[in-house]
């Protein structure tokens, strides 16, 4: 019997945090529940996909758009299962039980988000977090676990540079549920904008997208 996940990072010049990320993943490959590792490249400049290739993974290379990379890698996913994980974001060791566990689940699931040496301003932005994820609204960087089936029937990633995983989250509505698995993701952007600005910017991001803003709009400003 094949294994049942395949594995879908999206990249841009994440040479820094991507091996530890494909570390995280290594018990699920001893336990035989990983199939393929799939890293969906936007143009990197640096040298994440050598350390892709290093890794075992295919390497898919195309525009920088996290939600056309996202689709790219799932279209090409020959698992029963896709698991989508961002390359700064790593699984802590226990996650193979829970995991195997929701596999005899119909339902998508995410992870329990954690910063990397956050301190208090990161535990209760994280907190924030996986309370908005109970709501039904995950967000990308705390991994989605989807029956390929499913993620089929809700028509997968829209080709957009922006709040891909917003979108998918809400037509995935019903059908998600959290794991007792803790993702641990960087706190860079946060320590260095500010984690209040940087909340804030967030939050004002998912207003104006509810609001009809279009994505390529809010990618523009957000970025800039």
């Amino acid at each position: 019997m094949r294994a049942p996940i395949s594995v879908i990072i999206p990249t841009l010049n994440a040479e820094t945090c991507l091996g530890a990320c494909l570390a995280s993943l290594m018990p699920g490959v001893e336990a035989g529940l990983i199939r393929e590792l799939i890293v969906t490249d936007g143009g990197s400049t640096d040298a994440t996909v050598e350390i892709a290739k290093e890794w075992g993974a295919e390497v898919l290379e195309g525009s920088a758009s996290r939600g056309a990379q996202l689709a790219r890698g799932c279209r090409a996913a020959q698992g029963d299962w896709l698991l989508v994980l961002h390359a700064d974001t790593r699984l802590n060791e226990a996650w193979v039980g829970p995991v195997a566990k929701h596999l005899r689940s119909p339902d998508a699931a995410w992870f329990r988000l954690a910063f990397e040496d956050g301190g208090g301003a990161g535990r209760m932005v994280a907190a924030w977090a996986n309370l908005r994820s109970r709501m039904g609204l995950p967000y990308g960087d705390q991994g989605l676990l989807v029956p390929a089936t499913l993620y089929a029937r809700v028509g997968g990633y829209p080709n957009q540079p922006l709040m891909e995983d917003v979108a998918i989250a809400r037509a995935l509505k019903g059908h998600l549920i959290g794991l007792d698995v803790i993702a641990t993701t960087s706190a860079a952007r946060y320590k260095k904008q500010g984690w209040l600005r940087r909340g804030a910017r967030n939050l004002w991001t998912l207003i104006r997208y509810f609001a009809g803003t279009p994505p390529q709009q809010l990618a523009q400003s957000y970025r800039g």
